[in-house]
């Protein structure tokens, strides 16, 4: 069997990925996680997993990590500002470990230039693929469109109150795909074999606007919901005088850009075959979050 390693184990998507490996009969004789602190390793070592101490700066820890692991996969790193070097870091070492595959989760989109309202998150995504393949290692990149988890956040905590999704998105939609259903499509590509050298679209097989999740929404509450989508400009300063964090504000602005751009619509015409079975629906994860019941 081929020795895993997983990154990012602390963080959701790292850890339901280690959690489906083990459900699909993965031993955890074969799999090693990385940690940053040794205080989060005590629960993995109860597991029987493998633990490695290391930060994605440290290029001479992660060499010594990942030695005698097949296959890595690589969880891009919340550090926005130093995530291109980071991640650089790691596929060297990995390659300098002797690692022969990377499967690295980054992000789907149209526009890779720096003209894309979301440039400031794509920009160590775009960094992190060429310096994978510039590597020689085998690799499966799953650009992941956005979280459905994420929904809520995005439309606030108040709309149902409000009767309004505000957010400055126009008719743009996105294939959003729960992140568990990412996380086992991830599992699934570490522990099967085909995938080498691919690129994946992993998103819904439906995208979705904000005007048909409230209509949705609506449906569920029994509340009538509608989509405003008022100018970027007024988005910001709404969110600004609400005292919601500067870098928030730009990051919810940008992907509402993306939206209403297009950049986000791409549905994943294969999520079903790598996953095994349907996703998780958009009217079934909405249930979940504003059920009347």
């Amino acid at each position: 069997m081929s020795k895993i390693f997983i990154t990012g184990v602390t963080g959701h998507f790292g850890k339901a990925t280690l959690n489906f490996l083990l459900n699909k009969g993965i031993s955890a004789s074969d799999i090693t996680v990385l940690v940053r602190e040794e205080a989060k390793a005590e629960e993995f070592l109860k597991q029987g997993l493998a633990v490695k101490q290391a930060d994605y700066s440290n290029y001479e820890a992660l060499v010594k990590a990942f030695k005698g692991s097949d296959t890595l996969l690589l969880v891009s790193g919340t550090d926005i500002p130093n995530r291109s070097q980071q991640q650089e870091n790691v596929v060297k070492a990995a390659k300098e470990a002797g690692v022969k595959r990377i499967v690295y989760t980054s992000f789907d989109r149209k526009n890779e230039t720096s003209t894309s309202p979301i440039a400031m998150i794509a920009e160590s995504h775009l960094h992190t693929e060429k310096a994978i393949k510039a590597s020689g290692l085998q690799y499966t990149i799953l650009r992941n469109n956005l979280y459905m988890d994420m929904l809520p956040m995005f439309i606030g905590d108040k709309a149902v109150e409000t009767g309004v999704i505000y957010q400055p998105s126009g008719d743009g939609k996105a294939a959003y795909l729960l992140r568990e259903d990412m996380a086992e499509i991830a599992a699934n590509v570490l522990i099967n074999t085909g995938h080498e050298n691919k690129e994946y679209v992993v998103g819904g097989a439906t995208a979705y606007s904000y005007a048909e999740i409230a209509e949705l929404i609506s449906e569920l509450t029994g509340k009538t919901m509608q989509h405003v989508s008022p100018s970027k400009e007024e988005y910001i300063k709404t969110l600004t005088e609400a005292n919601v964090p500067t870098e928030f504000v730009h990051v919810f602005a940008g992907f509402a850009d993306a939206k209403k751009q297009g950049e986000l619509d791409t549905v994943g015409t294969e999520t079903e075959t790598l996953l095994g079975r349907k996703a998780t629906s958009m009217k079934a994860f909405l249930t979940g979050v504003y059920s009347a019941n």
